[in-house]
C-alpha cells in the first residue's frame, strides 16, 4: 500500500483526524497543541491522531496529499480543513464547532 493510500485510509476511515507533531498528550510544537486544545474545547478529545514524527513517508506525504505545507492538518469528514492558523480562526467564528458537530 502506498503512503498516499494509507493517508486516504486514515482520513477516510474516521470523522476527526489530526496529523501532529507528538501526541495530545505530549505535542512536540505549539501549533500541535494549540490545535488539540481547540478540538478539545469544542469536545472532541478523542480524535484520531497521527504522528509525523514517526514516519517520515506520512510527514512529506501529507504535505503532498492536501498541498499544504505545514503540520498540524486537521480532516473532518475526510475532507481537509486546514492548518493551526484557520483551525484558530474556525473556532473563533464558530464555523469549527458547527462543523465538528
Amino acid at each position: 500500500m502506498s503512503t498516499q493510500d494509507v493517508i486516504k485510509q486514515q482520513v477516510s476511515g474516521h470523522k476527526v483526524v489530526l496529523y501532529m507533531k507528538g501526541s495530545p498528550d505530549f505535542p512536540q510544537c505549539g501549533f500541535s497543541a494549540n490545535a488539540v486544545s481547540i478540538l478539545r474545547t469544542c469536545g472532541v478529545n478523542d480524535p484520531f491522531t497521527v504522528n509525523v514524527l514517526e514516519n517520515p513517508d506520512i510527514r512529506q506525504g501529507i504535505k503532498e496529499y492536501a498541498n499544504w505545507p505545514t503540520i498540524p492538518q486537521l480532516y473532518v469528514d475526510g475532507e481537509f480543513v486546514g492548518g493551526s492558523d484557520i483551525i484558530t480562526e474556525m473556532h473563533q467564528s464558530g464555523e469549527l464547532q458547527k462543523l465538528l458537530k
